[in-house]
């Protein structure tokens, strides 16, 4: 970090780093609520759900989608081991409309072998990537 009075915002998946920049300000979607962290937070694990990570970068706001996973903050720095996550230039909206459309519609017609959570969790996945996209 240049100036030393942000955060370090860092977001990890399996497969690549996602990014690695400076924040004024991160809103995570913590298991139990959104969650926010500014410069000086206390030292913090917290585990996530599905959603989007807000941050303030030069006083803009940018967002993007992530599926679940934990979130550690220290020393001025924010690391996001992330499921999946996404920017919300990479979300293919078409594809996460059917995907919202689908869960919708497994969830309304609920058969014998519906795997209620499966669908709900597909559900949240789907208007996360589209919220972070601007169309939720």
């Amino acid at each position: 970090m240049s100036q030393g009075k942000g955060l370090e915002l860092k977001i990890v998946t399996p497969e690549r780093v996602l990014m690695q920049t400076e924040a004024e300000a991160v809103v995570v979607p913590a298991e139990l609520g959104y969650l926010g962290v500014l410069p000086g937070h206390a030292p913090l694990l917290a585990a996530l759900k599905a959603g989007v990570i807000r941050y303030r970068r030069e006083g803009q706001m940018r967002s993007l989608a992530v599926s679940g996973g934990f979130m550690e903050v220290a020393s001025n720095r924010v690391v996001v081991l992330a499921d999946t996550a996404e920017t919300a230039e990479e979300i293919d909206v078409t594809r996460a409309e059917r995907a919202r459309e689908r869960a919708v519609r497994r969830l309304r017609d609920r058969g014998k072998e519906l795997d209620v959570a499966r669908a709900e969790l597909a559900l949240q996945r789907a208007l996360a990537r589209l919220k972070a996209a601007g169309r939720g």
